[in-house]
């Protein structure tokens, strides 16, 4: 990949706001650049930028995977995105405690201090 996928762009600055691309963008460098690009044509043009599923429910199952996978820089970043997606602090906590169910306690509990930091600060 040589450039940026400008649809990719617009839903992942739609999704994760323009100030945290700007400093994805900028902190490329040789050894990022491609990864960067990979993931906005890939992940945000290629699958957030599909129809079939509104933000609000891709939010849902992001929040859910990254729960499971213990991703919890990841998680900070896809619970602020949710909230401009449109989930409640409320939805957030259910869908942790759903995953819990399945993913296990540990990993829900991790989420559950993840998001309760990120949205204690609703200034993102």
């Amino acid at each position: 990949m040589t450039d940026w996928d400008d649809d990719g762009l617009r839903v992942r600055r739609a999704v994760l706001g323009d100030a945290h691309v700007d400093r994805a963008m900028a902190a490329a460098d040789d050894f990022t650049t491609d990864f960067q690009q990979f993931i906005t044509h890939y992940a945000w043009a290629g699958i957030w930028g599909r129809p079939g599923l509104d933000r609000h429910m891709r939010s849902v199952i992001t929040v859910s995977v990254l729960t499971a996978l213990r991703a919890e820089h990841e998680l900070a970043l896809h619970v602020r995105a949710g909230r401009r997606n449109g989930l409640t602090a409320p939805e957030i906590a259910e869908v942790i405690l759903h995953t819990a169910a399945y993913a296990g306690i540990p990993a829900a509990n991790a989420a559950m201090a993840v998001a309760k930091a990120t949205l204690a600060d609703e200034n993102f």
